[in-house]
């Protein structure tokens, strides 16, 4: 997996409840509320701000990594970039600034907040406060470089930086460095990468090749697209499940619903099961190609299977049923669908209610209206209004 920020979450509780047996008493003889609680409640900007410097010091706080992209983030949301600088600038003079993992965090955090320069700098000044740099550094930084792409910084600092810091990119570095120029559309310079990675002596992971593959494909070079996967397949490096679902994508899209069927059927042979992605993906093949029975045979094989459909595949069921006419199994698959608190489109409810209705099915229609109004949260009466047109 390519070197990333993770999403920021809500605090690890299990840290937070860790804080409440080391909270210190106060006059009233309560505990006081353990910090964490403090940080995720607290919304002023400049409290936060505060609140966090008070206890920059406060292990529980600082190495809960969910609690740090917390505050980071929402005072980039309020466009406080001089608090963030000054709070993670004070980090990075404290013993854990001497942790490479620790500045990697930093440099990913000042990335998020769009704060790149700060980010490089870090990177550049680690030296300064004691800590050692690594390739691990180095890929923190580059993905950095990647949130905001620029061919011609990122080829820059690919020239200049390892042989300047004495760093030697591994395959993160290679993937980070291939994924960037096919977001930008630099296909082929991401296949000079490619054999640069080769002629270092890095064997490309199936990362690699999957990021590629998606990328031709993408872009209807299909013919480069195909030579990669049969030449990733003859240097040994065995398709991932994502790597099956690109290529299924790709046939779809060109309308060749039962060779991506025949895919899907390969695939266990291959010891790589199938997921409801995959699957989605063929049924919707089938219907748009024109061949509605072979998406439901689809669909129940997966029954078969003991896999469960998911709201996707409910939506994609529902919506191609109705397209060809077939509102009485749509309406069974919209009420079972509904039941589970999941909830297709408007639009495709819509087109459910409308055939119903034509076919002289109140009834069933009203009954669709009954479980639509049932939502949690509710649809908004302007995205009902057209529904209840119909009736």
């Amino acid at each position: 997996m390519l070197l990333s920020l993770r999403p920021t979450r809500r605090f690890c509780y299990s840290s937070v409840i860790a804080s409440s047996f080391h909270a210190p008493a106060v006059s009233n003889n309560q505990e006081e509320e353990p910090a964490l609680f403090k940080l995720k409640s607290e919304r002023h900007p400049q409290k936060l701000f505060h609140l966090f410097q008070a206890n920059a010091t406060n292990h529980l706080v600082v190495e809960n990594r969910f609690a740090f992209e917390d505050t980071v983030s929402r005072l980039a949301g309020a466009r406080r970039f001089d608090f963030i600088e000054e709070l993670l600038e004070h980090q990075k003079t404290l013993p854990q600034g001497r942790r490479e993992g620790f500045v990697v965090r930093i440099i990913m955090l000042y990335g998020k907040a769009g704060m790149t320069k700060h980010a490089l700098d870090t990177f550049y000044n680690m030296d300064l406060y004691g800590c050692k740099r690594t390739v691990k550094s180095f890929n923190a930084a580059l993905k950095v470089l990647t949130l905001k792409p620029d061919l011609h910084t990122i080829q820059d600092f690919l020239l200049h930086v390892p042989s300047k810091y004495g760093v030697v990119m591994d395959a993160f570095s290679f993937n980070i460095a291939i994924k960037s120029l096919c977001e930008m559309g630099f296909l082929d310079k991401a296949s000079l990468v490619l054999k640069e990675m080769d002629m270092s002596g890095l064997k490309p992971d199936v990362v690699t090749y999957t990021t590629l593959i998606s990328a031709f494909y993408k872009h209807d070079r299909y013919v480069i697209g195909n030579g990669l996967w049969n030449h990733m397949v003859l240097k040994g490096c065995n398709p991932s499940l994502t790597t099956f679902n690109v290529r299924i994508q790709f046939l779809v899209n060109r309308g060749r619903a039962w060779d991506a069927n025949d895919l899907l059927l390969l695939m266990p042979k291959l010891h790589m099961e199938p997921d409801n992605v995959t699957y989605n993906m063929v049924i919707k093949g089938f219907f748009v190609a024109g061949f509605p029975e072979m998406a439901q045979r689809v669909y129940t094989a997966m029954h078969g299977k003991a896999y469960k459909p998911n709201l996707k595949i409910y939506q994609t069921m529902i919506h191609y049923l109705c397209k060809a006419g077939k509102v009485d199994l749509g309406y069974t698959m919209c009420k079972d669908c509904m039941r589970k608190k999941w909830y297709p489109n408007l639009d495709t409810v819509s087109m459910l209610v409308d055939g119903l209705v034509k076919k002289g099915h109140l009834d069933q229609a009203k009954l669709i209206m009954g479980l639509v109004h049932k939502r949690v949260p509710p649809f908004s009466a302007k995205q009902l209004l057209p529904l209840k047109s119909i009736l």
